[in-house]
């Protein structure tokens, strides 16, 4: 009796740490079996691009040198709380997309409950400023970039793609960017996903977005949707319940606002799911790999 309740006890431990989004039992989980090594890029360089120490991004040069290069932004996940661009940014990305002959970056941003998720979409639209003023210096093409994010930072590219408020902040506006690329994210549709329940991810969603119902549909892309947007979206997921439900809403908002979308959902379930296809996206052997890969070639133009 006294070990089975010790199992018990166990199994619940597990459970609850996988469903605590960004922890680190979910970035050993989805580690494994993870389809041989990634390469590791070169010419890494880390940047400040604010004052607050969070406020920093990792830039890759092109593999071939091209400093007329396009870029792609990536910005981690972690339930606005937690995870960085060292530890949930997945090892893939940068020598693939390098190799493709784009420049990455990855960003660093503010974390609830100290800062807002206004101010977590201000830093993506921040870091953005940055790169293109230094756009000549590191090497790249300012006029051909693409957003992209996992989670929580599915939520922020999204956000920042479809109100343009964040953008204009700093000079910026929905031209400066070719292309929006959620991966995997639930809270496109605020409300809605907080009316669903979930008990374990309850008060990461109350510390988020408060229980204050305009404030909810002013941070939901969704209900941002309506034009103008971002030139065009990709909005990608595994097989999750509410990841499927929220990206199917996201998807008929933007089309119902005319802007260019594309949806594809991928095998995996779970919180499993949702880490392996942050992890595993770049790794050639991967499904979501060449789709994101054609559809990056389509808005770059390369």
């Amino acid at each position: 009796m006294r070990k089975n309740i010790t199992l018990l006890c166990a199994v619940l431990a597990l459970t609850l740490s996988t469903l605590a989004e960004g922890g680190p039992l979910r970035d050993r989980l989805s580690v494994r079996d993870g389809g041989g090594q990634a390469p590791q890029p070169a010419g890494k360089q880390t940047l400040s691009y604010g004052t607050n120490t969070l406020q920093q991004l990792d830039f890759y040069p092109a593999a071939n040198g091209d400093r007329r290069a396009p870029l792609v932004l990536f910005v981690h996940g972690g339930g606005w709380k937690r995870g960085s661009k060292e530890t949930a940014d997945g090892s893939w990305k940068a020598p693939h997309y390098t190799s493709l002959g784009y420049a990455y970056a990855s960003i660093n941003y503010r974390l609830v409950p100290d800062n807002t998720i206004e101010d977590q979409a201000s830093d993506v639209a921040a870091s953005l400023r940055y790169l293109i003023d230094h756009a000549t210096q590191l090497g790249f093409d300012a006029n051909r970039i693409v957003i992209m994010g996992h989670s929580a930072g599915a939520h922020l590219v999204a956000l920042v793609g479809t109100d343009e408020q964040y953008l204009k902040r700093e000079r910026l506006s929905f031209a400066s960017i070719v292309g929006v690329l959620p991966i995997d994210g639930a809270a496109y549709d605020v409300p809605l996903q907080m009316k669903a329940g979930n008990r374990f991810m309850h008060d990461t969603y109350v510390q988020a977005f408060s229980e204050n119902p305009a404030r909810q549909r002013a941070l939901s892309p969704t209900f941002q949707a309506h034009d103008p947007n971002a030139a065009a979206f990709l909005i990608i997921h595994v097989q999750r319940e509410a990841g499927v439900a929220q990206s199917q809403e996201l998807e008929t908002a933007l089309k119902q606002a005319g802007t260019p979308v594309e949806r594809q959902g991928f095998p995996g379930a779970g919180l499993r799911g949702h880490a392996e296809i942050n992890r595993q996206l770049g790794n050639p052997d991967y499904a979501a790999t060449p789709v994101v890969d054609a559809w990056l070639k389509k808005r770059f133009g390369a």
